[in-house]
């Protein structure tokens, strides 16, 4: 009987365990800090929070892009004085086209700071700071700003931290998350996943260098913005470091980049900007790509470089190249005016580029490489010319050009001849379009929408308040004890001390019994 009422206990147990769906998560507090003046930044963060407040959360978001049109349950915190950073730090970006590896790490690490010291003294953040606010969650884009983390101290929350490019040195040690320098490159550099002995040897070089400016330039100065922001008492910040971040949300994914380890609040959800359902285009830029007989080439180099900042004589060559094809181009431009813009030739400071990007008539997108954009040229299956100038878009085109849906124009290489070769190779070789919709199909097969998938995650931390039962050990450790140095140390260490301190005390007795003995003969001479 017994037997048969355990039995009974069990399959209840099962089917509710089976049938159980968790409770929405509605009306929480959620606060988020976007604080860099890359609009791209912005459109990846921007689409997170927008669908939380669709979903009944009450969402303020500190950034540079305050709304025109105000959603519900969606507040700014305006920072729009940032706006202008990048400029007054690299007037042309183009410039980091020539810079070194040094001085691209040393750029970025400014950059990062300027970005956290400009939002945590804006007076409306500090305004926040003392107010008597309450949160139920943080969310805080990770690019170089670890003072920010500040925030999920002072308001009593757990913290989700947002990566818009992917994985790298500052979001892996929030969370632990392993990162073999033998297979994942580094995202300042061009290689792929498969490197060469020599290839291994400079990224690790560059990882160590990362690194150690990463702890000592950058960390003492966030550590100086994040005392002088917010109130005591408070732990140190490398403290927060290894205890405030709940999880990571990655803007990439595996069949866009490459296959690496992460722990499990490291989570992939790439592309959840990306519309799966193209908006319909202003009826001019449908007409110019309904009536394009030989198809649509789109070129853009982001929202941060300035095509207006080309140097004339590359422009130039440009421009010859473009006035020979039978396409229609429709170049970001950000002037009202192009000299010598050929007919074919169609200019604006804005295009909606991921429904352009959508649209059947486009055959190939010429572009910076940036991840957001090479994000939405994959989605939609469109190959890919790419000019990277600094980041991580050295690194996206290298893949696009090992993977064979794009081709990698170095900036310092734009010519007429140049420009006009892989323009022609790309679209007089169907195999880059037959790739970019292979990868694209594969990036479509997945069992959740990146951003229904980023939702859950977020939701899943407030359900459990922290979820600290995601956090890995890891977290916890120093560099030696992570990487196991002080183990090795011991293992191996141990042993040649021992027999050191062995050969030592055996050598120094043999050294004194021979000494007693040349006495001895001393003596009795």
């Amino acid at each position: 009987m017994e037997l048969k009422r355990a039995a009974t206990v069990a399959l209840v147990v099962a089917f509710c365990a089976l049938s159980y769906v968790p409770a929405p998560t509605e009306g929480a507090k959620i606060l988020a800090i976007f604080p860099t003046s890359a609009r791209s930044h912005y459109i990846v963060g921007s689409a997170l929070m927008k669908e939380l407040a669709r979903r009944g959360h009450e969402v303020t978001v500190i950034n540079t892009f305050p709304q025109k049109k105000p959603l519900k349950n969606y507040h700014d915190i305006d920072i729009s004085s940032a706006a202008d950073l990048v400029k007054d730090l690299v007037p042309n970006l183009f410039a980091m086209a020539d810079q070194s590896v040094w001085e691209s790490i040393t750029m970025t690490n400014k950059f990062g700071q300027m970005l956290a010291n400009n939002t945590l003294q804006n007076p409306n953040v500090k305004k926040l700071i003392a107010s008597n606010e309450k949160f139920d969650l943080v969310i805080m884009e990770s690019f170089l700003n670890d003072a920010h983390l500040g925030f999920a101290h002072r308001f009593n929350a757990p913290c989700v931290a947002l990566s818009t490019f992917g994985a790298s040195r500052w979001t892996n040690d929030m969370v632990g998350t392993p990162s073999p320098t033998s297979y994942v490159p580094h995202p300042f550099l061009s290689f792929t996943d498969r490197m060469s002995f020599v290839q291994r040897i400079g990224n690790m070089l560059m990882t160590i260098m990362d690194t150690v400016l990463g702890h000592v330039l950058d960390f003492p100065v966030q550590s100086a913005m994040y005392e002088a922001a917010f109130p005591d008492p408070k732990p140190p910040l490398e403290e927060l470091r290894r205890t405030a971040v709940s999880l990571v949300l990655l803007n990439n994914h595996f069949s866009l980049s490459y296959p690496r380890p992460y722990v499990p609040n490291m989570v992939e959800v790439g592309g959840m900007h990306v519309n799966r359902k193209p908006n319909p285009l202003p009826e001019d830029i449908r007409k110019l790509l309904d009536d394009a007989p030989h198809g649509v080439i789109y070129f853009s180099m982001g929202s941060n470089i300035q095509s207006t900042q080309l140097p004339v004589e590359k422009r130039e060559a440009i421009l010859r190249v473009f006035g020979k094809l039978k396409q229609t181009v429709l170049w970001k431009w950000e002037d009202e005016t192009l000299p010598n813009r050929p007919d074919n030739v169609i200019v604006k400071a804005w295009w909606p580029q991921d429904d352009i990007l959508a649209h059947p008539n486009v055959r190939l997108f010429i572009t910076h490489g940036g991840l957001l954009s090479t994000t939405e040229s994959l989605y939609h299956g469109v190959p890919v010319i790419g000019i990277p100038v600094f980041g991580d878009q050295f690194l996206n085109m290298a893949k696009a050009e090992r993977t064979g849906y794009g081709l990698l124009l170095p900036y310092q290489e734009i010519s007429e001849e140049r420009l006009a070769q892989a323009i022609n190779r790309i679209l007089g070789d169907a195999k880059f379009k037959t790739v970019a919709q292979s990868i694209s199909a594969r990036y479509r097969d997945q069992p959740q929408n990146p951003l229904d998938l980023a939702v859950f995650w977020v939701e899943y931390v407030i359900r459990h308040r922290g979820a600290d039962h995601l956090k890995s050990g890891g977290q916890e450790l120093g560099f030696l004890q992570y990487h196991g140095i002080d183990v090795l140390a011991t293992i191996i260490g141990g042993p040649i001390l021992f027999f050191y301190l062995l050969l030592k005390l055996l050598c120094g007795g043999r050294s004194k019994n021979s000494k007693k003995v040349v006495n001895s003969k001393k003596k009795r001479n």
